[in-house]
């Protein structure tokens, strides 16, 4: 089983973004999403996901809509917008750099 771990601050959005990039989810489906790929590694509660999806909804990096979901149920859906694939490069471009300087002084005598 894998080691839980708890997310860095500010990478909530990043990681959000990018399962968002592969297709529209629902908030659930996002958390599932994530666990999932970080063979439930990671685990997002909904006290961290929902006010994180609601900034970036207010900051254009993802838009929402309401629909039924495969079990007939009304559901928020969550899609990225032109401005928040922008956002995910540029988050992506500055986590490369860091955790290479991170690497850096980690494996440095």
């Amino acid at each position: 089983m894998a080691r839980k771990c708890d997310l860095l601050q500010g990478t909530l959005d990043m990681l959000v973004l990018r399962v968002l990039s592969r297709g529209e989810l629902h908030g659930w489906g996002i958390t599932q999403k994530l666990e999932q790929l970080s063979k439930s590694a990671l685990q997002v509660d909904e006290g961290s996901l929902y006010p994180a999806l609601y900034r970036m909804e207010d900051k254009g990096w993802i838009e929402a809509e309401w629909r039924v979901t495969e079990n007939n149920r009304r559901a928020k859906y969550y899609a990225l917008t032109r401005q928040g694939r922008k956002q995910l490069e540029a988050e992506e471009e500055d986590w490369n750099r860091m955790t290479a300087i991170i690497a850096q002084v980690m494996h440095s005598t």
